[in-house]
């Protein structure tokens, strides 16, 4: 009687009648700080690199700014979406809105390279308590009908981080400096702390337990595999690299092994996977988010130091993206209460795939810039059918009981795929240097300050080209496995 009494005055569960839509915008403002500060990163690289890291060509040392905060960013996701469900998803949301906020203070007061990868982990792991959180509510407080509109906003909100960000990291870097890129989360913080401690509900919590030994595992393998692939290059891929890799991949083993045997509270409740759209969008985001962190680099790396570039002007060829996606993922998320999620999700990733492939085209020293915006709009038209359904897909026959653990294992996976994506094109964009100039690693020049002399030009824009062809491959897994997705049961009714 007491627990009850307790759960009843301290989560109350909303009632039918509230309407969802104010709770959701403000947490919309979290995850779109949360976006931004990774797109402005991006635009930021080759300033960071030439501030902080000068005097060596190794491009993977500021890839680690991405690749820290994408790790300590998936490690915590599977536990941090049943902290939402346990202690309710407000809560958590608002104590990872200020670690988050406070870690990018810290990371526009650093003054190497290494505090800087430290401040980026403690964000991603702020990041990490917020994400699961806004598609924990979004599944609770909207019926299964509903969901496609709600993640339409979603999608939305993607695309327009997709404008802001390199448009505010480029107008920031040039105009104050790379700190500021960091300082302008801040205000946005503070308010979507503040809007968030109003608008969203408490929610019915409840009781879990934590399988500590689940999160070891993954973690643990998680990160023997991600260093590996980080610094395999760096370390010309020596014996114990690739020990530490193969002993990733066993923990990982391991870990799902466990997983399969923990009756009580599995870090990962395998009977999810039942759902076959659940086990289809899991594995098709971990391709995106796979494709969408390492595409970046490459284009960025290009367009500034072998086209030079400034960091707005480069900002400014994602605008046709941005615009694309943020207009056109609210109509794709009411079209998805109607249609198959297929429809949508088929053609959104084969757009961005092809509009890869034009990229590579046409990364080379002699195509007018204004070409590369082509590419940008065709890629924020596959946007809009891509985020917003995959979720909608992934979290609609979910109970409330699992929402939590749902959005923390569709996260996870995420950003699996994203630190993946990190890693990979991280080693895959040093082997291309390598292979296209001879010994650039240790040359005496610098990659990372301003445009590099002519004669070195076509090797590095040809090692770039080759480098987001990667991406682009990933990602065309991704449309075959959506091939196998089910016909939603809301639309099988009719």
């Amino acid at each position: 009687m007491t627990e009850q009494r307790t759960r009843d005055v301290t989560a109350p569960a909303p009632t039918p009648e509230r309407n969802p839509w104010p709770a959701l915008w403000a947490l919309v403002i979290g995850f779109f700080m949360i976006l931004v500060d990774t797109t402005i990163v991006s635009v930021a690289n080759p300033a960071i690199k030439a501030a902080l890291d000068p005097s060596t060509n190794n491009l993977d040392n500021v890839v680690w700014v991405t690749s820290a905060y994408l790790l300590a960013y998936a490690v915590p996701l599977l536990i941090t979406g049943r902290l939402g469900d346990r202690f309710g998803p407000k809560r958590i949301y608002l104590i990872g809105l200020a670690i988050f906020t406070l870690a990018s203070l810290g990371c526009g007061l650093s003054g190497s390279l290494e505090m800087l990868i430290v401040f980026r982990a403690i964000q991603g792991l702020g990041a990490a308590l917020m994400t699961p959180q806004t598609m924990a509510v979004i599944t609770r407080t909207f019926p299964p009908q509903r969901r496609g509109a709600a993640m339409g906003l979603w999608g939305a909100t993607s695309g327009v981080a997709m404008l802001v960000g390199p448009l505010a990291g480029g107008l920031l870097v040039d105009g104050l400096g790379w700190e500021w890129i960091f300082f302008v989360n801040l205000p946005v913080g503070v308010i979507g702390f503040v809007l968030a401690w109003v608008l969203v509900p408490n929610l019915e919590t409840h009781h879990h337990r934590f399988d500590l030994v689940g999160v070891v595992l993954s973690a643990v393998g998680l990160f023997l595999i991600v260093f590996g692939l980080q610094e395999g290059e760096h370390f010309d891929w020596a014996a114990w690299v690739w020990t530490m890799i193969a002993g990733g991949v066993v923990v990982m083993a391991l870990f799902i092994w466990q997983q399969a045997k923990t009756r009580s509270e599995p870090l990962v409740p395998l009977a999810l996977f039942r759902d076959r759209n659940f086990s289809v969008s899991n594995f098709t985001i971990a391709t995106v988010g796979f494709t969408v962190t390492s595409m970046s680099l490459p284009l960025m790396f290009f367009v500034q130091l072998a086209r030079g570039l400034t960091p707005t002007e480069s900002a400014l060829l994602l605008v046709p993206m941005a615009v694309a996606a943020g207009v056109l993922s609210p109509l794709t998320g009411r079209l998805l209460d109607r249609v198959d999620a297929r429809v949508l999700l088929a053609p959104g990733l084969l757009l961005v795939a092809g509009s890869l492939f034009w990229y590579s085209s046409l990364m080379h020293a002699d195509t007018p810039i204004w070409m590369f915006l082509l590419p940008s709009f065709l890629m924020g038209v596959g946007n809009s059918g891509m985020w917003g359904p995959l979720a909608t897909t992934a979290t609609r026959n979910l109970e409330p009981r699992q929402a939590g653990a749902g959005a923390g294992i569709y996260n996870t996976t995420r950003t699996i795929g994203s630190v993946l994506g990190s890693a990979a094109i991280a080693a895959f964009m040093q082997s291309r240097l390598e292979a296209n100039l001879p010994g650039a690693s240790n040359a005496g020049g610098d990659f990372g300050a301003g445009q590099l002399p002519a004669f070195v030009v076509d090797g590095f824009s040809n090692a770039m080209a080759q480098t987001i062809l990667l991406p682009a491959i990933v990602l065309l897994i991704g449309v075959v496995a959506v091939l196998f997705m089910q016909r939603p049961p809301h639309l099988v009714k009719r």
